[in-house]
C-alpha cells in the first residue's frame, strides 16, 4: 500500500513539474516575441528613414495623409498619396478600395514594404479616428498640428 501511494505522489509531482516547465517556456516565448521593436504598432516616416529599413521588409507605416498629395492613377484602382509626420514624407501606392474614413489631413496606418525607389507599396490601409487620445510628442492628430510651433521643433 505504501508503494502505491509513493508512485501516485511521484506521478503527481511529474505532472506538476512538466506543466510548470511548459508554462514557463510559453511565457518566455511570448516575452521573446514581444521584445524589441515589435511592440510598436507602426513606424512614422522619420523612424523609417532613421532605421534604414531595407526594401522588401514588411512593416506598418503610420502618419498623416499629406494635404494635396492624394491622387488616383489611370487604372482607377491604384491610389497614390504621401504619409507624413510633419518632418519626413514617404510616398505610398495602394491598389484596392480605400476605407470610408480615409481623408487628406487625417491619420492613416498602412501595411506593406518599401520598393527599390523608396516608395511604400501598401497592401492594407487603415484610416484612424482623430478623436482617440494620443500622448504629447506622438503622431499629430491632423495636418493643422504640423503648422503648430511644437510640431516644427521636432
Amino acid at each position: 500500500m505504501a508503494k502505491g501511494l509513493q508512485s501516485r505522489k511521484k506521478q503527481r509531482l511529474m505532472v506538476i513539474t512538466t506543466a510548470l516547465v511548459v508554462f514557463m517556456g510559453a511565457v518566455l516565448l511570448v516575452l521573446f516575441a514581444l521584445g524589441g521593436d515589435s511592440l510598436s504598432l507602426f513606424l512614422q516616416p522619420t523612424a523609417v528613414k532613421e532605421k534604414n529599413i531595407p526594401e522588401g521588409q514588411r512593416f506598418r507605416l503610420g502618419g498623416l495623409v499629406k494635404d494635396g498629395s492624394f491622387s488616383k492613377l489611370e487604372d482607377g484602382l491604384t491610389f497614390k498619396f504621401i504619409v507624413t509626420d510633419c518632418v519626413t514624407d514617404i510616398s505610398v501606392l495602394y491598389k484596392d478600395i480605400l476605407p470610408d474614413l480615409f481623408r487628406e489631413g487625417q491619420g492613416v496606418v498602412t501595411e506593406g514594404m518599401l520598393d527599390s525607389q523608396g516608395i511604400f507599396r501598401a497592401d492594407t490601409v487603415l484610416a484612424k479616428h482623430d478623436e482617440n487620445y494620443a500622448p504629447p510628442g506622438t503622431m499629430p492628430k491632423n495636418m493643422a498640428a504640423c503648422d503648430h510651433p511644437i510640431a516644427e521643433g521636432r
